[in-house]
């Protein structure tokens, strides 16, 4: 099915939640495979939107869609949840993080002991958000949710935990504890797995060659 009549919202890159004015947790995420979806995205519909977390600005530069840019995971969800409309494809391809401190220092903490512990709480799920919109509003009940699965063991058992839970047509696993593909790299190997759980295996290519069978796989969908 064409998508030119579709809203596509892609996500894509990190987020970080800071420990005090110097300090943040966040991961290695660069974007690269979120702008990649979105280019291919923007080929088939006008109507795409990139919300990104801090990237390089290098990677998001004279894009000719709208570019949102945020900070922390409650950041993107509110971004994702302001831009949501029926008949809108979400592609969640950022890697939120998954806890915040508690408490951010409002100054820098000082080296003072040999350990130190923080205090994480656990961020909100923007999938499991969204899916539970979905259902509470039925204006939002054609939504469809496409997730990411970034694993480093057990992936597709993960992977097929997280298309279940999280209510998905469609997830994209890959397995980044390499250093050839995945976070950084311009290449990726992703298996995707439908809601009906069948597989289609994306051997080693780029990350547009990759986003491109992406968005071929969702048009037979949708």
């Amino acid at each position: 099915m064409r998508l030119e009549n579709r809203k596509i919202i892609v996500s894509g890159g990190p987020t970080r939640e800071w420990i005090d004015p110097v300090r943040y947790i966040s991961n290695a995420s660069s974007g690269k495979m979120g702008v990649a979806i979105a280019d291919a995205a923007y080929n088939r519909c006008i109507n795409t939107v990139f919300i990104h977390g801090p990237v390089e600005h290098s990677v998001i530069a004279n894009k000719p869609y709208q570019c949102i840019g945020v900070e922390t995971t409650v950041d993107m969800l509110e971004a994702i949840q302001q831009e949501l409309s029926p008949n809108t494809i979400l592609i969640m391809a950022a890697a939120p993080a998954d806890y915040a401190p508690v408490h951010k220092s409002p100054v820098k903490i000082k080296k003072n002991n040999d350990t130190l512990t923080i205090a994480l709480k656990r961020n909100p799920d923007i999938l499991k958000s969204i899916a539970n919109m979905r259902k509470e509003n039925k204006q939002l009940s054609d939504v469809t949710l496409i997730g990411f699965a970034a694993e480093t063991t057990n992936i597709m058992q993960y992977g097929k935990t997280k298309l279940v839970e999280k209510e998905l047509a469609m997830i994209c696993i890959n397995d980044v504890s390499g250093t050839d593909s995945g976070f950084g790299s311009d290449y990726n190997e992703v298996t995707i797995m439908l809601a009906n759980e069948e597989t289609i295996h994306l051997h080693k290519m780029t990350k547009k060659e990759v986003a491109e069978n992406i968005l071929q796989i969702i048009e037979t969908m949708v």
